[in-house]
Parts: C-alpha cells; sequence; structure tokens
C-alpha cells in the first residue's frame, strides 16, 4: 500500500527519487494539486534542479512551475502571463504541440516522477480521477515513481477514469476546494456571434467548443435546442442551464468531456449527471473518434485571421499568450465527420475598433491553423465559408465580415498582395 505522506515529505521524496534534471509531472486544468504547489511555495528549494511539465491552461493555471528557483525548469505546450518571466529567463520549454501530440509525446517520453489529485477510494480500490481525465491515464504508465492528493472534495463522476489507491507510491490525503475559474463576461459582439452559429447548427449535432467567450455565448443561444450532444474537451460553468433543459439529448454518454473546469456547482452537477462520461485525450481529441460523429461540430476561438484563412490564436503583438491546444484535432475532425463544420470564431476588431482582427498577412511565426484546416469563419457581422473557394474566393468572403470601417483598406491590401502572387 502505498505511503501516507504529508505534501512536505512528498516533494521531498520526488525529488529524491527523481535526481538531478528529473522529469515531474504536474496535471493541469481543475486537476492541478495545489496541495503540492503550495508545499514548493512554502520550500522552493526543493524543486532545485528538477523539470515539471504539464498541460497548464492559460487562465486558469496560474502556478509558475519553473519559478522555484534560477534551477527549475519546466516545459508546456501553453504560455501563460504566470510564466513569462521564467520563459523569458529560459527556464521554460514552450513545445508547439496539440493535445494529440502532446498525448503521444507523454506515451513515449521519460517520466521520473508524476503527481495526480484524485478521490478516495471506492470499496474496489480505485481512485476516481474525478472532473479531470485528461492526460493522466497515459502519465501514470510511464511514471516511476508517483504520488497522489487523496481529496474528499473530489467528485467522483458517474463514468470517469480511475487509478489503484494501491498503484501510487505515496499519497497525501487531505480535503481541500478544487481549483475554479469563474465565467467570462460577454463583450455584446458575442451575442452577434453566437446567432450566426446557432443558425448553422443541424438538429442532433454534436458539439466541441473551447473554454471561455464562445462557449458562453453558443449555449445562451442553444438554450430552446432539442437533442443535441456534445464531446469536447472541457466544459464549464455556461453548461449548467442546459443539463435540466431539453436541448441536450438524455442518453447515457450524450456529453462527453475529458475536463470540467468551473465553479464548485459545475463539478457538482457534472458528478451527479449519468449523461457525462469523462474519457482521457487519446480519446477525445482522437482523429478516429472525431470522424466516426456524425454532425460534429468544433466551434473554437481565435485572435486574428488573414485573408488567405491562416489563423493565430497565440499571439498578441508578436508575444507568445497561449498554445493551439485541442483547436486544430478538432477543427480537422469535423472536417473529415459526416456532416461535421469545423467553426472559428472572432471579433472582427480590437482596440475600440481601431485594429481589424482581419488581416491581409499573418507573420509566419503567428500562424497557428493552416489555411487548409480552415473552414467556416464567424464575425460578429456574419459567417462564411471557405472550404471550397479558392484564393480569391476566401479573400473577398473574408472581407465581407470585417468591420465595415477596415472593409475598404483589406480590399485595397488584398488587390496589391493579389498582383504579386
Amino acid at each position: 500500500m502505498p505511503e501516507i505522506l504529508s505534501a512536505h515529505d512528498a516533494i521531498t521524496l520526488v525529488h529524491r527519487r527523481a535526481g538531478p534534471g528529473g522529469r515531474v509531472h504536474v496535471p493541469g486544468c481543475s486537476g492541478e494539486p495545489l496541495i503540492f504547489a503550495d508545499a514548493y511555495r512554502e520550500a522552493p528549494e526543493i524543486a532545485a534542479g528538477l523539470v515539471f511539465s504539464g498541460i497548464w491552461i492559460p487562465g486558469v493555471n496560474a502556478t509558475d512551475w519553473a519559478g522555484w528557483t534560477p534551477s527549475t525548469h519546466a516545459e508546456t505546450i501553453f504560455l501563460s502571463p504566470e510564466y513569462r518571466s521564467s520563459y523569458k529567463a529560459g527556464r521554460v520549454a514552450f513545445r508547439p504541440l496539440s493535445y494529440t501530440q502532446a498525448w503521444r509525446a507523454l506515451e513515449a517520453e521519460r517520466c521520473d516522477a508524476a503527481f495526480f489529485h484524485v478521490s478516495p477510494p471506492d470499496k474496489d480500490g480505485n481512485c476516481s480521477l474525478g472532473v479531470s481525465g485528461d492526460f493522466a491515464p497515459t502519465v501514470v504508465k510511464q511514471a516511476k515513481y508517483t504520488i497522489a492528493h487523496v481529496n474528499a472534495a473530489m467528485p467522483v463522476p458517474v463514468d470517469a477514469p480511475s487509478l489503484p489507491y494501491a498503484s501510487f507510491d505515496g499519497v497525501v490525503v487531505e480535503e481541500r476546494p478544487l481549483l475554479t475559474v469563474e465565467a467570462p463576461t460577454l463583450d455584446p459582439a458575442f451575442a452577434s456571434i453566437a446567432r450566426h452559429i446557432a443558425g448553422l447548427i443541424p438538429e442532433g449535432a454534436t458539439l466541441q467548443f473551447g473554454l471561455g467567450k464562445v462557449q458562453l455565448a453558443i449555449l445562451r443561444e442553444l438554450a430552446t435546442a432539442k437533442g443535441l450532444r456534445i464531446h469536447s474537451g472541457m466544459v464549464s460553468d455556461p453548461i449548467l442551464p442546459l443539463l435540466d433543459g431539453s436541448a441536450l439529448a438524455r442518453d447515457r454518454g450524450a456529453i462527453t468531456v475529458g475536463v470540467a473546469m468551473g465553479s464548485a456547482a459545475l463539478y457538482e452537477a457534472i458528478a451527479r449527471d449519468e449523461r457525462v462520461r469523462f474519457a482521457p485525450v487519446g480519446f477525445t481529441h482522437d482523429i478516429r473518434t472525431l470522424a466516426a460523429i456524425p454532425r460534429f461540430i468544433a466551434i473554437n476561438s481565435i485572435i486574428e485571421i488573414d485573408l488567405f484563412g491562416q489563423a493565430n490564436a497565440e499571439f498578441i503583438q508578436g508575444e507568445q499568450v497561449s498554445g493551439t491546444g485541442g483547436l486544430v484535432d478538432f477543427l480537422r475532425g469535423a472536417r473529415v465527420a459526416d456532416g461535421g463544420l469545423p467553426i472559428v470564431a472572432l471579433v472582427s476588431t480590437a482596440k475600440k475598433g481601431r485594429v481589424s482582427r482581419i488581416v491581409p498577412r499573418l507573420s509566419p511565426d503567428a500562424v497557428s491553423i493552416a489555411r487548409a484546416d480552415i473552414g467556416i469563419v464567424v464575425t460578429e457581422h456574419g459567417a462564411v465559408d471557405l472550404r471550397a473557394l479558392d484564393v480569391e474566393g476566401r479573400a473577398h468572403k473574408l472581407i465581407s465580415i470585417a468591420d465595415p470601417a477596415h472593409q475598404e483598406d483589406l480590399a485595397r491590401a488584398w488587390a496589391q498582395m493579389r498582383s504579386r502572387l
């Protein structure tokens, strides 16, 4: 059976087992084990020489795991302001991977130690991964030394991955609230974006959406829909009003997700809903899974798009602020699914209308989504389908959904670029 430890003793043992340069995996999303972050905060020297890896989400996971000491490092597929100073100091390695690629990397790479965040064991001795089962099922296979935070506050969903209590080398048993995320406030433009998207969604569709404003807006718009299903990397608080309504199908597995990220009320509701299935990234994001879902609609946000249909989802004014995550995985899945729709959405301007977010051409380092992966683009001014269009048609369609104040400049820029192609 695992050794019962304090959080301080647990991180000390991890340091001893992993050794200098040891790779230590730390879960992200709502499964981030903040009890160990607090332990490192009280004794940062114990993190010296370690390399932490994890899938930490901007706006959700605020711990800088490379920030404990000058010799501590981290690897991540996202960047956010919390790790900016460590990144500039060369202690954070950014890996430009999609979720599927990150899953495969974790399957193949050395893992000297790993933390987990689980429920207390059930009668069969299994600990649920609760509302965050995305990457842990593959990490546990690779980790040489495992420590779990066994937390009575971790919900136990009806259908979710679990790990045997006896498989851990050590456990820290303490009840603590899970990490929570507040729902964003909406710009008025998102209501128009949501209406345009809602008009594209057929009856009985299966929806995927990213975290944030587009999810909030579209789910509000779909409150009166019927028979919808969800297959997504994540769900958050905007789904709550739909759980008791008629918009979502009632059968088991109608809602398949990797993680829930939101309020304590969300975690409680999702855990007791028998329709909800939690599944790892190796299933939720796999192209074979997505291709087999009829009418699979992927709905995601981008930062800007150029007239060729190349999209940026990671950079603001040349600074890396995020990563692609599951965006490309889901767009490609929707593209090949029978009746699927790959949708990206953005507000057409920034800086109070002064800057167009539909631009003539992205810089090469800002391309998150290749033009071959772009399908339907939505702004508050409309929705356009680029999939069957040539470059000329794409440019004109995108100009048509730009803010009217910027359309003339975009048309002039396209004419100049077109003459050089």
